[in-house]
């Protein structure tokens, strides 16, 4: 469901909001870091920002895109015992915005050395508060914009809202070599919501090196629809009647406990750390079992995700923003507030990231992490004796929510004391709007295009769909594991099956990368699930975890489109890799204005061997928007998601033990 994707200024505006909110990090980054995969502190970073600056590798104008941590090899952070050494790294990203040139490299944080700085050719490094601080203003400037807004009738330009989208790839001449964003315009004035009001048809592109307009598309002109949606209470209008109050109280305190950037609860222990682009990283996941934490996943974030709208039209066909990979999702998390985001019962912590300088800057109680009720764990009555024997569940949530211009995204990974670690996808916010012909006098709309629905008087909301991409780094009783297919088919009805009633589940190992680009089928309930062959339950089976997919959607634009070129990830629902630390986002490192085929589809064409090896399972899902009025003008939260659960890891259900 969507909301509109973007962007834009709005975007960037959520950076400027954490400017003003910078003061003291509480719980999540100290100076004092004690595990190799801890997040860069305020200091580290200032560090790294120091050295960088006086090694004289970089041009002097440089602007830092981002600095975080380096990770360690896997094999480092598993031998590592609490209170050894540890190599300490940044990676940083730089851009030279007067010779458009992007540069990367490591810092030795320990020796205080920069390590490496090489130039990237060809690429744009995302979104910087740098670009949104001057994007309106460049636009607002010009005056073929200046002369599209009077043919609308609009000549207080102060009072239009353009939203920064990104430009994506689309083989434009003109476009090539620069750094690009495209401005869409709302008529704000002195409304909350400007997304009521889409001044329809202008599209400004905008070289954001030569701080100029290379061109004004106009379309057309479409009445500006007049009416107003904000949804604060006043606006809404008479409330009604509220429930009576719902209070949760953990009187003793909270189950979990947070050791800087380590997370115990129940049986479960595992890392976490707010990543400026990839958003909640979630490390060393773990279960204790029989006194032992046998390990699960290394490594699960957020890998990409896109939205592609399919309106053909001039102002439309370039909306296909690639949230995590041009705007570095991490950085647009929110404060949240108790009560209304989260329980009231949330512990609410912060995250340190780097700014375009080279030091820092403080998000503030953008991570939260709170227990919930999960309802009946189990249950079974005697029904001889009408003994009852159940358990009510308790689950774990850490949580962020992000901001990305008229959309707003909750990310809540949930763990549950059966072993089964989930996660959520909450889509809300305000739709992208586009402007149509009004209602006629007889109270009927005039005869649209069929690529969106009337929301409101004048006021479309086109067809579009979220692709996400999983990173999911198993580790499942050690590295050496193995994915397999799981098939359920109907048996043939004869000599073995005389009743016609049999079916069977058939598990395939997926041997190599070329085969193991799978779609799900529904016909035969498919699904992935990893396993470490050398390790075996009390049953004599392979210990595993099962990938149990939600909704899922196959992707509608076109193969040959320009957004399916650069998103190959949504061609399969499931890929799997052999581990690579440099293989990391499913749709390439540098992804704005990126060209087509990098990441997942580029990686596999190696074909590497996948059977007991460390391997990665990549799960895209999507979600297919068909806008309705009730989404309207703030859309409710739609679910969706997956979980990973337990199949043979434990030889019987470990939530027996849970107490009643």
């Amino acid at each position: 469901m969507n909301t509109g994707k973007h962007r834009f200024v709005s975007r960037f505006l959520a950076m400027v909001f954490w400017l003003l909110l910078a003061g003291s990090s509480v719980l999540a980054q100290t100076a004092n870091y004690v595990h190799p995969l801890d997040p860069l502190s305020r200091e580290e970073i200032a560090a790294a920002g120091k050295l960088l600056k006086e090694s004289g590798k970089l041009p002097a104008n440089a602007r830092f895109q981002t600095i975080v941590l380096n990770e360690p090899p896997k094999a480092e952070v598993y031998a590592f015992n609490a209170g050894e050494n540890f190599r300490r790294e940044a990676f940083f990203v730089a851009y030279d915005r007067a010779n458009n040139k992007t540069y990367e490299g490591v810092v030795d944080l320990r020796g205080q050395r920069v390590v490496s700085v090489r130039e990237v050719p060809g690429v744009q490094p995302s979104l910087m508060l740098d670009d949104a601080l001057m994007f309106q203003s460049i636009v607002r400037a010009d005056a073929q914009w200046q002369q599209a807004m009077r043919k609308r009738g609009i000549t207080e330009f102060g009072k239009v809202q353009v939203e920064m989208w990104s430009a994506g790839n689309f083989g434009f001449p003109e476009e090539q070599g620069r750094r690009l964003f495209r401005g869409l315009s709302y008529l704000r004035e002195d409304s909350k919501n400007p997304y009521a009001r889409p001044i329809e048809g202008i599209i400004a592109v905008v070289d954001m090196n030569a701080r100029k307009v290379l061109k004004v598309i106009d379309s057309g002109v479409v009445p500006v629809p007049s009416a107003t949606a904000d949804v604060d209470e006043k606006s809404v209008g008479q409330l009604r009647d509220a429930p009576k109050p719902l209070q949760i109280v953990q009187p003793n305190g909270a189950s979990f406990e947070v050791r800087g950037n380590e997370i115990r609860w129940q049986k479960w222990r595992f890392r976490y750390a707010l990543h400026p682009r990839e958003g909640l990283v979630l490390y060393t996941v773990g279960y204790e079992d029989q006194g032992k934490v046998r390990p699960i996943l290394y490594r699960a974030s957020l890998s990409e995700m896109v939205v592609p709208y399919g309106d053909p039209s001039a102002g439309w066909f370039i909306r296909n923003a690639f949230d995590e990979g041009e705007f570095a999702i991490g950085r647009l998390a929110v404060p949240m507030e108790a009560k209304t985001d989260v329980p009231d019962n949330a512990t609410l912590l912060d995250a340190v990231f780097a700014n375009e300088s080279g030091s820092s800057l403080d998000a503030k109680r953008v991570v939260a992490i709170y227990e919930r009720d999960g309802g009946v764990s189990w249950k079974h009555v005697d029904y001889m004796t009408n003994q009852n024997q159940s358990r009510r569940a308790r689950q774990l949530v850490v949580s962020i929510f992000v901001v990305v211009g008229n959309y707003d995204y909750g990310f809540n990974w949930v763990f549950h004391q059966d072993g089964t670690l989930e996660l959520e996808a909450l889509l809300t916010g305000v739709m992208a709007t586009k402007g149509v012909p009004p209602l006629s006098a007889n109270g009927e709309h005039a005869e649209h295009d069929p690529y969106g629905h009337v929301v409101a008087d004048g006021v479309a909301a086109p067809h579009h769909q979220h692709f996400f991409n999983f990173r999911l780094d198993f580790d499942v009783d050690g590295r050496e594991n193995t994915v397999v297919e799981q098939n359920t088919e109907t048996l043939p009805q004869g000599k073995n099956n005389p009743y016609g009633n049999a079916f069977a589940m058939r598990e395939t190992p997926l041997r190599r990368e070329a085969g193991a680009q799978r779609q799900l089928n529904l016909a035969t309930h498919r699904r992935w699930r990893v396993i470490n062959p050398a390790v075996k339950n009390g049953l004599g089976q392979p210990t595993g975890y099962l990938l149990f997919t939600g909704e899922n959607s196959a992707p509608l634009p076109g193969a040959n489109s320009a957004v399916r070129q650069r998103a190959g990830f949504m061609n399969s629902h499931l890929w799997v890799t052999p581990f690579d630390p440099g293989e990391m986002y499913a749709a390439g490192y540098y992804v704005n204005q990126s060209k087509a085929g990098d990441g997942l589809p580029k990686w596999v064409k190696q074909n590497r061997e996948l059977e007991k090896k460390d391997v990665v399972m990549w799960y895209s899902f999507g979600v297919t928007h068909l806008p309705r009025p009730e989404d309207y003008p703030v859309m409710p939260v739609h679910k969706a998601g997956f979980k990973l659960m337990p199949v043979g890891f434990f030889t019987r259900n470990p939530a027996l033990d849970v107490p009643k």
